[in-house]
């Protein structure tokens, strides 16, 4: 188990450049809905999206990394202002190398968001790895935090919300949204 304290947390938080999230769990419920003609839907919850694009404002990256390939993370990613879309990935921590020479970071300048077996080896590896509330024991287990908030609930601000606060950038955001760019 990688439990840290919330301090401790915090000084990781701080070296972020990169926020990595899988999607579906984590930005969404644990559901899949699909309509009358086969369509899949998803519904994100309206407080992760500003969350992720707050840390945009604040030169923090995101990317969507996901099994599954959705046309719709796309759409979803541009509203978000996330910069990349990774679907249809298995074993995800397969992607890290690519990313990290893609965005020129180091793992402990990456945190990884996820619920599920198959997001172990991204826990794992990220300098910062965290589970939702939700995720599965194992997930957890190999953790440096779990949020109070569900996947699709809230998480993603959750996390958002210690990134900025470790990075002291409230004040900067603050600005943006009374003066938007």
């Amino acid at each position: 188990m990688k439990k840290k304290s919330l301090s401790t947390i915090k000084k990781k938080l701080a070296k972020i450049k990169l926020l990595i999230l899988d999607v579906d769990g984590v930005l969404t419920k644990e559901e899949i809905v699909y309509d009358d003609h086969g369509r899949e839907l998803k519904m994100f919850n309206v407080k992760d999206g500003l969350g992720v694009y707050l840390l945009s404002v604040i030169g923090v990256k995101t990317i969507f990394l996901s099994a599954k390939n959705s046309p719709i993370l796309k759409k979803r990613a541009k509203d978000m202002h996330v910069v990349e879309v990774r679907g249809g990935k298995i074993p995800k921590e397969g992607e890290l190398e690519e990313i990290k020479d893609k965005y020129q970071v180091e793992e402990e300048e990456i945190c990884f968001i996820g619920d599920d077996l198959i997001d172990l080896g991204m826990i794992e590896k990220a300098g910062v790895g965290i589970a939702v509330k939700n995720s599965y024991s194992e997930v957890k287990n190999s953790s440096d935090y779990v949020t109070l908030r569900q996947g699709g609930q809230g998480a993603v601000r959750e996390v958002a919300d210690l990134i900025i606060d470790a990075k002291k950038a409230k004040k900067k955001i603050l600005q943006f949204i009374k003066k938007p760019r």
